[in-house]
């Protein structure tokens, strides 16, 4: 049976009976299973809210009713059952699908996301809008329980307190990417298995319901009582506190039960409902299931016999981990920190070796930068591993707890530069520029591993304040380039290295685009490749002024970059020459793979070949 083929979804799903709707599931998963295994994606957290999926589109009018999903690594069957399961093959390849809910692809897509714990917040506007502008519906916010541990999602619940047409959907799983931690997750969990007050109030409820003339008298008397039976039973108050009505937990793999408790909070007039509904993380898919975390976000596998994503011992994030616990081998003030990414950073080789050493916070990127300088201050060195687009989210911190305090924290800037195919929200263009503005701050950009374990151990032991060692997805970028490897020798310096074949133009580039430049090099131009890019080194300034024409390859965006300030320190020291700043202008880059973004965005090494040429009077 395709019912997926058929038109008029999502509103079909209104005429469907519960075993129709549970075929269709058993179909969602196969195509989610046969889609991701061929464009990677995110696997597990999809399979999990298939039937909370399917419930919300059944019970709720989308887009009148607005669905805004937590982070929305898990929108695929929401995509699927919003018209896009004719393209759904495209799914995060470039010019097909996102992998994330984004408004210019559908109108059931309300909101743009790809961070954590910002649903809550986004809700509380939508649900303001529709009071303001009179409209009907519901808003509903989808947020998982990993969420939860971001501090984002309690200054949403503590303004949600009054909203009539708001809803929120906790996809209980039991994990972020990594197992959760924390107070949140321990509440959750005794949330979830203490089910005999919902027990006791159904069965109560029934029974009364039966008396003939008082029995809904007596559910009325009752109800008012309900709350300190609730607390004796298994004192969870939390959200009834904040403002809101709660429903569950209810099993979110049984179809049924979601579209009974989303139509009664669908129904509820008073105030703000909290629905509770508890799912598997990898449903339907026996190895997600057994490891959800590795199954989290997969490149292609094979479905029958796949291997789970951890990180590739030929990585950065690999030679960053074993470079770190090499080092805390000798220095036990060595701390690791990491926001629920244990594994994709690298960071499991410190966890194995030094487990007391190690601190997972949670998707916490703010309170993981306070909290390191708070180790600093306290006479540690705490080395945070986190993705590019993830650091953002804690740039107060960056300047207000642990610059203006002089803290010595060290960033592992994973993900720089271009990720690929989960497009704008993770795209790491804009951490060389934020960083670089900020006073005390040290910022290493290394092109291979050994530059990378190099800037690691500088940043470390080496530096004073605030030290970020940034690098790219994947693997070490490869140089081909015949004519380059000919005319140059290895080495790295500590802070650039200077290539000369006697020309009268530089290119001045840094990190993983100095692959793409020599590459490109035919002996018309030479090259100054910086590992520190902030603060830029002296002596490649003095370099650069010999030099009638520069071209600086970035990438990352073009305000505020590293290609500005060098400009900048170069017009200051009088340089009349001409120079020309290739970088993304427009930061918000969409999902393609790397290599052709960077040849949209000319810096590919075929591009700069064709910018820059063989001049004629190169010497």
């Amino acid at each position: 049976m395709n019912l997926l083929s058929e038109k008029g979804f999502p509103e079909k799903l209104k005429k469907m009976s519960f075993d129709e709707l549970e075929a269709l599931c058993e179909e969602i998963r196969e195509i989610l299973i046969s889609t991701v295994s061929k464009n990677g994606g995110h696997l597990a957290s999809n399979l999990g809210v298939v039937e909370l999926t399917v419930a919300l589109h059944r019970v709720f009018s989308s887009p009148g009713d607005q669905i805004i999903f937590d982070v929305g690594h898990q929108a695929y069957t929401h995509k699927l059952l919003t018209g896009r399961y004719g393209k759904f093959q495209t799914l995060r390849r470039e010019g097909g699908i996102s992998g994330f809910p984004k408004p210019s692809e559908s109108c059931h897509d309300v909101f743009a996301t790809g961070h954590s714990s910002t649903s809550v917040s986004a809700a509380c506007g939508f649900a303001s809008a529709k009071n303001i502008k009179g409209e009907g519906g519901k808003v509903i916010a989808v947020i998982g329980d990993g969420a939860f541990t971001g501090g984002m999602v309690y200054e949403g619940l503590n303004n949600a307190g009054d909203y009539k047409n708001l809803i929120i959907a906790l996809n209980d799983n039991e994990m972020s990417i990594s197992k959760n931690v924390g107070g949140i997750a321990r509440y959750l969990a005794s949330t979830r298995t203490k089910r005999s007050y919902l027990q006791l109030k159904s069965y109560t409820k029934s029974f009364l319901s039966n008396i003939p003339f008082l029995g809904e008298k007596l559910i009325k008397r009752i109800s008012s009582g309900a709350s300190l039976l609730k607390e004796a039973l298994y004192h969870s108050t939390l959200f009834e506190d904040l403002g809101f009505v709660y429903f569950g937990p209810v099993d979110g793999h049984d179809i049924k039960k979601c579209c009974e408790v989303f139509e009664a909070a669908k129904n509820f007039k008073n105030g703000p409902v909290f629905v509770h509904v508890t799912t598997v993380k990898g449903k339907g898919f026996v190895f997600a299931e057994q490891n959800p975390g590795a199954f989290h976000g997969v490149t292609k596998i094979d479905p029958d016999s796949p291997s789970a994503e951890l990180p590739s011992e030929d990585s950065y994030s690999a030679a960053f981990g074993k470079k770190l616990t090499s080092l805390a081998e000798s220095d036990s003030k060595i701390c690791a920190v990491t926001a629920a990414m244990k594994y994709a950073t690298g960071l499991n080789f410190f966890h194995d070796r030094f487990p007391k050493r190690f601190f997972d916070v949670g998707i916490a990127e703010e309170h993981a930068v306070t909290f390191s300088a708070g180790l600093a201050k306290a006479g540690l060195v705490p080395v945070f591993a986190v993705y590019s687009t993830f650091l953002q989210r804690a740039y107060d911190q960056i300047i207000h707890d642990a610059a203006v305090n002089k803290a010595h924290v060290v960033l592992a800037i994973d993900r720089a530069g271009l990720v690929g195919d989960d497009g704008e929200t993770h795209q790491g263009l804009f951490d060389a520029a934020f960083l670089s503005a900020i006073p005390r701050v040290t910022v290493f950009s290394p092109f291979s591993y050994a530059e990378l374990e190099d800037a690691l151990e500088r940043a470390v032991l080496g530096c004073k304040y605030i030290a970020a060692v940034r690098y790219p997805r994947g693997a070490e970028a490869k140089i081909t380039n015949r004519a380059f490897i000919k005319n140059f020798t290895g080495g790295y310096s500590t802070d650039y290295n200077y290539y000369s074949a006697g020309a009268n133009s530089l290119v001045c580039t840094y990190g993983r685009e100095f692959a793409e430049v020599a590459n490109a090099f035919r002996g018309q131009y030479d090259i100054l490749k910086l590992c520190r890019i902030s603060p830029v080194p002296e002596d490649c300034l003095k370099i650069a002024l010999k030099y009638d024409r520069i071209y600086f390859y970035e990438e990352g965006i073009k305000k505020g970059g590293i290609g500005e300030h060098f400009i900048a320190a170069l017009s200051e020291a009088g340089y009349a020459g001409e120079f020309r700043h290739i970088a993304v202008d427009f930061g918000l880059v969409g999902h393609a793979s790397v290599k052709s973004s960077l040849k949209k965005l000319r810096l590919d090494a075929g591009s700069i070949f064709e910018d820059i040429g063989v001049p004629v009077n190169a010497k």
